[in-house]
């Protein structure tokens, strides 16, 4: 029993931790605290700098996986994410982001060659017509540009988790991708340092982001992972956007709109089928 809490527990905090990046990002940039380049730009150093840390402590001695396709995909999904935060709100990013890794990752399960049941193609069906929904234009729809920005983010991270699916040891392959990274963030910096900006505030939130929502809930995620099932490593995924979105209206004050809610119910309940119904296979 103590072992099953100790493995809830931790799978909750970096469940916490990732949508925490979200309320940290969107706090940041909307509230002006910096721009979105020197934002990633300082996550991105605070995240290779939390993780050398960490292995320098560990006992076994790091591997030299990771290399330049990843670190370049990890460089597109915090830029776009980044910039995409500029105009969406956090549960609505939060849900896209989810929405797009996970259909990234059904396709190249498809294109792998996986068979997907009738019950897997309505779930994807529902997932789909879900973030259609969300992104369709009205008066609540999120900014287009936005949402094009989180969904190749998304993209990006769909890829950079499919990467590093057979990885020995994938805290240190992160590591490496984190340091790898640094260059491509200070690079754009460089390109957009006409609009740099940041404050104490900005910077603080851009390092928490990095040190403790990346870099530290990356060490719970692969700390506890080998204790859960593909399955309900999935399923548990599912609590982040919801996470994010609650946050976004206590924290943020951001609204929960009824687009927001019913989009979020049937994209998430897509994937819970497709989840589902791959786990059993």
């Amino acid at each position: 029993m103590s072992s099953l809490l100790r493995t809830a527990a931790i799978t909750a905090l970096a469940m916490l931790a990732f949508a925490a990046n979200s309320l940290l990002t969107r706090e940041a940039l909307a509230g002006g605290g910096t721009d979105a380049a020197t934002f990633s730009t300082v996550r991105i150093i605070s995240g290779a700098a939390t993780l050398a840390l960490i292995l320098t402590f560990r006992r076994k001695p790091a591997s030299r996986e990771g290399g330049w396709w990843g670190a370049a995909a990890l460089f597109a999904y915090a830029i776009c994410f980044s910039f995409a935060y500029l105009s969406l709100p956090a549960g609505t990013g939060a849900l896209i982001l989810f929405g797009s890794v996970q259909l990234t990752m059904f396709a190249a399960a498809m294109r792998a060659g996986e068979r997907f049941p009738p019950a897997s193609w309505f779930g994807l069906a529902l997932a789909l017509g879900g973030l259609i929904y969300l992104l369709a234009p009205g008066i609540a729809a999120p900014d287009p540009v936005g949402a094009a920005l989180m969904a190749a983010s998304g993209i990006a991270w769909g890829l950079y988790s499919l990467m590093g699916k057979g990885a020995r040891d994938p805290l240190a392959a992160t590591a490496r991708n984190f340091a790898l990274a640094v260059p491509l963030v200070l690079l754009v910096s460089l390109l957009s340092i006409g609009q740099m900006h940041l404050t104490s505030h900005g910077a603080i939130l851009a390092v928490a982001s990095g040190a403790l929502a990346s870099g530290c809930g990356y060490v719970l995620w692969y700390a506890v992972l080998p204790h859960l099932t593909s399955g309900r490593a999935a399923s548990v995924q599912l609590t982040v956007p919801i996470i994010a979105a609650i946050g976004g209206a206590i924290v943020l004050s951001e609204p929960l709109t009824t687009r927001l809610i019913l989009s979020s119910i049937v994209t998430l309940g897509g994937v819970a089928i497709v989840v589902a119904q791959r786990a059993r296979g």
